[in-house]
């Protein structure tokens, strides 16, 4: 396709092509997504970053099921699954799909996908993704079952976000850093830090792409990725400040608008450090903050309210019978009276930077709102890698911290686990929440699965192991040359656009 392009140019045309900006070289086949965070690897099975990694790599590799813009589950190599019993899993596979080496996508390959991703030695990002998984079956070329220790949900929710590798060229090849296609593109050109190029695959199993041509670009600050957007550099961007939609829909380059996230943003308590171990005082502290005010004031009433616990209504096993803590200024410090806690130590609260959606705003207004309360708060700023380090690797969280979970099987199991016992995102260890979700994943039956995320979230409200917040809205930017269905989980995937007619 390039070639023919290439051939029927003018030279004039030809160099006014090639120095035009990346969105605008191909006008209509190819598409040019803005990212706000470097791509930190290749492999699909060493990463759990949906809005950036593995975005960029559901264009490189299959997985069995995709999640669409609708946020329903739809075939992708799987045609078919189904469940042959409680613990046991059979999906029926495309036939003839190969990667680009010619490696073939049958059961062989998902099942040494399956057992890589779980082989200890690998000590895999996404391990703990599949700890229920007992063994992985071939049947035939194109049947493989899967069989669990124990009842296991979520599991094809869960495949949704597991990418296939090919396994002869893994042998010989650093998959971090190297690429072998077996989906609709293949990387063509990586300048760390700046881009990703991708091309189409011809003659791929899953047919031919609407964009010759895919461009990841690292634009970390919102105000550059809107200047992009408008000065025709980028045809999607994400994550920018409610405050400027109006200004991209006043564009004559770009539409704008947002739309309700699955991502929960809240204050995380640290309940290993006081005064934070005193349930009284995490309680106080949810009185202490005007939600209303900071989703009209910061995001222009365009955030939901959390009803006192981590979900959104999107996710199996959300509590609708919940309401959010009121507003309480008095209720607050009467509570902070009864903890008898001494309200002349600093509590620090830890902030990464240019991370979240206007969420430096947000801090600074829930430290000014616990200061109201009688609580001395010290906001500690920091990039993203660093508090990432001091959560995961360090675990020396502040005493409160700014933070966000959404899990894209939108399952209460996979997002509720984050606080679960001895998981190493908690911070907080109840066994009676544990026990909640155990019961919510031991059986495939619906109702009670319901019933069991009722008590965890129940659990939750009353303890308060967070300051909760808002679901953030999933605000974007859309350049005029494309269409794109918006959607409220973190992926941003040009096969969820369309070049405008």
């Amino acid at each position: 396709m390039t070639s023919f392009w290439i051939k029927t140019l003018s030279a004039a045309a030809l160099a006014a092509a090639l120095s035009a900006p990346p969105a605008l070289a191909q006008a209509g086949r190819t598409a040019t997504i803005a990212l706000s965070v470097n791509v930190n690897t290749f492999d699909p099975h060493m990463t759990g970053s949906f809005g950036s990694d593995m975005s960029l790599l559901s264009h490189i590799y299959p997985s069995l099921v995709i999640r669409g813009a609708d946020l329903k589950l739809a075939p992708a190599l799987a045609k078919s699954w189904t469940l042959v019993n409680d613990t046991t899993w059979r999906f029926d596979l495309v036939e003839g799909a190969k990667f680009v080496n010619d490696e073939p996508l049958d059961a062989a390959t998902v099942k040494w996908n399956l057992d890589r991703v779980r082989d200890p030695k690998v000590n895999a990002r996404i391990k703990s993704w599949f700890d229920l998984v007992k063994e992985v079956r071939v049947i035939d070329a194109k049947t493989v079952e899967v069989e669990t220790s124990a009842p296991f949900p979520a599991f094809v929710d869960q495949l949704s976000m597991f990418f296939l590798l090919p396994p002869q060229w893994a042998a010989s090849h650093n998959p971090a850093t190297e690429t072998m296609s077996g989906s609709r593109y293949r990387m063509t050109e990586n300048v760390p830090g700046d881009h990703i190029t991708l091309a189409a695959n011809p003659g791929g199993w899953q047919g031919k792409p609407d964009f010759d041509t895919v461009v990841f670009k690292t634009i970390p600050e919102p105000a550059s990725r809107i200047a992009a957007l408008l000065a025709g550099e980028v045809d999607l961007v994400t994550g920018i400040p409610t405050s400027e939609l109006a200004r991209v829909k006043a564009s004559k380059n770009a539409i704008a608008g947002s739309v309700q996230s699955t991502r929960n943003v809240f204050i995380k308590f640290n309940t290993q450090k006081a005064p934070l171990d005193n349930k009284l005082v995490r309680q106080a502290m949810n009185y202490a903050i005007d939600k209303d005010a900071i989703r009209d004031s910061i995001f222009d009433g365009q955030a939901y309210i959390e009803p006192c616990q981590i979900l959104t209504p999107s996710y199996f096993g959300f509590n609708p019978d919940l309401k959010p803590y009121p507003y309480d200024v008095k209720k607050a410090q009467a509570l902070l009276k009864e903890s008898g806690i001494d309200l002349k130590q600093v509590i620090e609260m830890d902030i990464p930077v240019a991370t979240y959606i206007q969420g430096q705003e947000v801090a600074q207004a829930v430290a000014a709102m616990l200061g109201d309360a009688g609580l001395k708060v010290k906001m500690n700023e920091m990039d993203f890698g660093a508090y990432m380090n001091k959560y995961l690797r360090s675990r020396t969280l502040a005493q409160t911290s700014l933070l966000t979970h959404g899990w894209p099987t939108l399952d209460a199991d996979g997002q509720l686990t984050l606080l679960a016992p001895g998981n190493q995102y908690a911070y907080w260890d109840n066994a009676a929440f544990g026990k909640a979700l155990e019961a919510g994943r031991s059986t495939m039956d619906k109702d009670k699965r319901l019933a069991a995320y009722k008590d965890a979230t129940k659990i939750m409200c009353e303890e308060a192991p967070v300051l909760f917040l808002y679901a953030q809205p999933t605000t974007y930017g859309v350049s005029k040359r494309v269409t794109w269905q918006a959607r409220g989980d973190d992926w941003v995937r040009s096969f969820d656009m369309k070049p405008a007619q």
